[in-house]
C-alpha cells in the first residue's frame, strides 16, 4: 500500500556550481536535505574546483539565470531563498530583479574569496550587493566579507555595531557576524546575530574546531540556516541550529581531496528535531 504524497519544506538556492562537492550549490542541496528540506537550485556559475583552490570560473548568461528562476517560482512555492556566490555585478543585478516579488525569507552568504584564497566576486561587483542587500532576512558575512563591504573590521561589540548599522541602511533585517576569522588564535568562536530591531539578538559560543577541512563551512551555514527557516522556525533557533550543525561537521570532516571539507553527512543531533 503506497503511503500518500507529503510536501515538505522547499528550500531555493542560488549560488555557483561546485565540481569537487564541497561548497557552493551541492553543499546547499547535501545540507538542506540533511534537515529535512526538499531544495531546488538556480546556477549563477559553474567552477572548476577542488579542496585546493579553483581553476576556472564561467558566468550563465543573465538571461539563462532569470530564466532557471521563472521556471521554478511558475510552478513551485518557496518557502525560502539562499543566495551564495553570485560572481559579477551583472549576475548580482539579474537576482536582484528576480526577487522583486519575492516575499518569503533571504539568507545571504556574500561570498567574494573561496577558503583557498581564490577570488569569487569581481572586484567591480561590491557596490552591486547593496541593493541586493533589501532583500536580506539574514546576512551571513565572515570578517573579510564585513570589511570589504563596509571597511569595518567586526572584532570589537562597537565595530560590530558599526557595521551593522551600515547593513542596516542596505536594508539587511539582520546580521550574522562569523567569528572564524577573527582572534584566530583564540580556543573559541563566537558567532553574533545583531537584528535591525533590537540589536544584539544571540552570541552562540563553540570550540574552535583545529582542522584544515573547512572547504564549504560558510555555504553549509548559510544553507542549514535557511533551511531551518524553511521549516518556520525563528531567525535565532535558525542560527543556533545552523552554526552547531556546522560545528559538528568539522569535527567529524571528511578526508575529501588533499584538503578535505565540512562533512555534510554527519548525523544530525537529533534527526527528528529538523523534521518539523
Amino acid at each position: 500500500m503506497s503511503k500518500a504524497p507529503t510536501k515538505p519544506p522547499y528550500a531555493l538556492t542560488i549560488a555557483s556550481s561546485d565540481s569537487s562537492g564541497g561548497a557552493g550549490i551541492q553543499a546547499d542541496l547535501k545540507t538542506m536535505t540533511r534537515f529535512g528540506v526538499y531544495g531546488g537550485s538556480v546556477i549563477v556559475s559553474t567552477t572548476a574546483q577542488n579542496t585546493q583552490g579553483v581553476d576556472s570560473t564561467h558566468v550563465l548568461p543573465p538571461a539563462e539565470i532569470r530564466a532557471q528562476y521563472k521556471s521554478i517560482i511558475e510552478d513551485i512555492d518557496i518557502d525560502v531563498i539562499k543566495l551564495g556566490m553570485l560572481a559579477t555585478a551583472e549576475a548580482i543585478e539579474t537576482v536582484d530583479d528576480c526577487l522583486t516579488e519575492y516575499n518569503g525569507p533571504v539568507v545571504i552568504d556574500p561570498v567574494m574569496v573561496a577558503t583557498s584564497g581564490d577570488r569569487l566576486l569581481a572586484e567591480d561587483a561590491i557596490d552591486a550587493y547593496t541593493d541586493l542587500f533589501a532583500h536580506a532576512t539574514l546576512l551571513t558575512p565572515n570578517a573579510d566579507e564585513t570589511e570589504a563591504l563596509t571597511g569595518v573590521w567586526p572584532d570589537t561589540a562597537g565595530a560590530r555595531e558599526r557595521a551593522a548599522e551600515q547593513f542596516f541602511t542596505w536594508g539587511v533585517d539582520a546580521v550574522l557576524f562569523k567569528g572564524g576569522h577573527v582572534r584566530d588564535d583564540a580556543d573559541t568562536v563566537q558567532d553574533i546575530l545583531i537584528t535591525a530591531d533590537a540589536g544584539t539578538q544571540l552570541t552562540v559560543t563553540g570550540d574552535r574546531v583545529e582542522t584544515a577541512h573547512t572547504h564549504g563551512s560558510g555555504c553549509t551555514l548559510a544553507s542549514g540556516i535557511a533551511a531551518r527557516l524553511a521549516h518556520g522556525v525563528d531567525v535565532e533557533t535558525a542560527v543556533t541550529d545552523g552554526v552547531n550543525f556546522v560545528q559538528t561537521a568539522l569535527q567529524n570532516a571528511a578526508t575529501v581531496g588533499s584538503n578535505g571539507s565540512v562533512n555534510h553527512l554527519v548525523e544530525l543531533a537529533e534527526d527528528t528535531e529538523y523534521s518539523s
